[in-house]
């Protein structure tokens, strides 16, 4: 029985064309080797998985074939299949992070001024070489600048700002470039078709997000989760497999968070936590989720081409409207620390729970950032004209039952009592106004009255400030004391009066009423108090 192989080394890259985002350096590279102009030492340089230590093989067996295609080895003669199944002698490849002394560096050097014996030439692949110590460095310098002509270095790092210098200037540099979720999502359709995993398109797409601009991550996820499940395998299995909350969870939680509805917030974090989902997963997520919403709201349409692919555009545009930046600074600062704060961490579960809460009222917080993300997000409300303020409630009336008395002790009521009842309060009167003029009359106000002011004058139904037409009275009716507070002064009255005035072509004269203010005492039902106080012995409470 054959030993099963991970499908990031089954379908490593065997041609320069093989190599997946990175057009730029393999380009250059075959170039190069059609026109002979090969330099001596090159250094690759970039993330995990985009192709470094590939493009390396590929290039010490593109200079070593005895039959080249357009700059590609033919992978068919002895010297590519020498090279690929590791027997050749001239082609070391060495890890840097376990032969970083000196020494090792001596041995090396020592060993490169032979002539190679199966291959034209001496290739030595260093891979992690800033993992080499100084002095190691410095025994390596007068070799790679000046090597024998049978003799090729090919240093690849993740870490370029630990190489010195003095190495940088001896080595032509090529930076390998994240590789974008699209080409990774096309390699794993390829990859899938080859080995009959029936992978969907949505499945693919969270793979490729996952991996990170890593091409062997993404293969490693997608080998992770076809082992895992049989049949089609679909984002929903991706993140049952791998723990993860999803786009759909996250955008979920993260709606209520911007609607500050802590319980069900942590609701669903505690249904996620008990479905078995990885708390730094589900925060990273959320992570990205924010920074998302950060760059759209902060770039607008030109940030869409930036967004990671967390949650979809339509659901990160509504979200932007319920969030300040400040509100996502803070968000993602609060989220960063917690997710920092898990390896020392005795209870992982109750830091998020904490998170989440604090996500979600901000009140509890009294550091700058929250008293910032409080007050931009007021500031917003009042810019757009969505800021209402709290409307205490009134206090219901008692029903008070008719007949309290039996029908022969019932006392005479005084003359002034015997009156009929006073009418009901007339119906709020209708506004007079033509149709569309108040639409004008805000627009027209806006643009001479400043804030916050300005932002109370919205032509929208539910705005907290609505203005009715009486005959030449305009009535500013608003729904709360501040607002009226706000609106009712002389130079904001002066500016309505006259811009409705030269609409409407009469005079005009504004005035604020204040929805919210408590109606007058019932005098009638005062006199009837006073009257039981004044006659107790002829009051009588019905037993019911």
């Amino acid at each position: 029985m054959a030993t099963y192989q991970a499908l990031y080394r089954k379908y490593r890259p065997q041609t320069f064309d093989d190599v997946s985002g990175q057009m730029a350096v393999t380009q250059t590279l075959k170039t190069q080797l059609q026109s002979g102009r090969m330099s001596h030492a090159y250094l690759f340089t970039g993330s995990r998985g985009t192709g470094k230590t590939s493009c390396a093989k590929i290039l010490a067996k593109a200079v070593n074939c005895l039959n080249p295609e357009n700059g590609n080895p033919c992978n068919c003669c002895a010297a590519c299949r020498s090279i690929d199944d590791g027997s050749c002698m001239d082609v070391l490849e060495i890890d840097a992070a376990s032969n970083n002394g000196v020494d090792n560096v001596r041995d090396l050097r020592d060993d490169a001024i032979y002539t190679p014996s199966q291959v034209k030439m001496r290739v030595y692949i260093i891979d992690e070489v800033h993992m080499l110590s100084i002095s190691a460095f410095n025994a390596l310098l007068k070799i790679i600048e000046e090597p024998p002509e049978h003799l090729l270095f090919i240093l690849a790092t993740t870490e370029l700002h630990k190489v010195p210098a003095t190495i940088l200037s001896r080595c032509q540099r090529f930076s390998f470039r994240r590789i974008s979720q699209e080409d990774i999502a096309a390699r794993l359709q390829y990859v899938a078709y080859q080995e009959n995993i029936d992978l969907d398109d949505s499945a693919a797409r969270v793979l490729a997000r996952l991996a990170d601009g890593g091409m062997r991550d993404g293969l490693s996820l997608l080998d992770q989760c076809a082992s895992a499940t049989t049949g089609e395998l679909t984002a929903e299995r991706v993140y049952q497999c791998l723990g993860i909350a999803g786009e759909q969870k996250c955008g979920e939680l993260m709606g209520y968070i911007a609607a500050h509805d802590t319980k069900k917030a942590l609701e669903l974090f505690n249904r996620l936590y008990t479905e078995g989902k990885d708390l730094s997963a589900m925060l990273d997520e959320m992570a990205c989720l924010t920074r998302d919403l950060l760059v759209l709201k902060t770039a607008g349409n030109a940030g869409i081409t930036m967004l990671s692919g967390v949650a979809s555009d339509k659901e990160v545009l509504e979200l932007t409207k319920q969030l300040s930046s400040g509100e996502l600074v803070r968000m993602m600062n609060r989220i960063q620390e917690t997710m920092q704060s898990f390896t020392r961490s005795a209870s992982r579960r109750m830091d998020a729970e904490l998170c989440i809460l604090e996500l979600c009222q901000p009140e509890l917080s009294l550091d700058v950032k929250a008293m910032n993300a409080r007050i931009t997000r007021i500031e917003e409300q009042l810019r757009t004209g969505a800021f209402v303020a709290a409307v205490p409630q009134k206090t219901a009336k008692k029903e008070v039952p008719e007949d309290i008395y039996d029908e022969d002790e019932r006392p005479p009521l005084p003359d002034d009592l015997d009156a009929p009842p006073a009418e009901e309060e007339p119906a709020p009167q209708v506004s007079e106004a033509p149709m569309g003029f108040w639409q004008e009359l805000t627009a027209a106000a806006r643009k001479e009255l400043k804030p916050p002011a300005m932002g109370f004058f919205v032509a929208t139904p539910n705005a907290p400030m609505q203005g009715f037409l009486v005959g030449n009275t305009l009535e500013l009716r608003c729904g709360n004391r501040f607002i009226a507070e706000t609106l009712n002064k002389p130079d904001i009255l002066e500016v309505v009066s006259r811009k409705a005035s030269a609409m409407l072509g009469r005079h005009i004269q504004a005035s604020v009423v204040d929805l919210s203010a408590k109606p007058a005492a019932n005098p009638r039902m005062e006199q009837l108090m006073n009257f039981g106080k004044a006659h107790p012995d002829v009051v009588k409470i019905r037993n019911s």
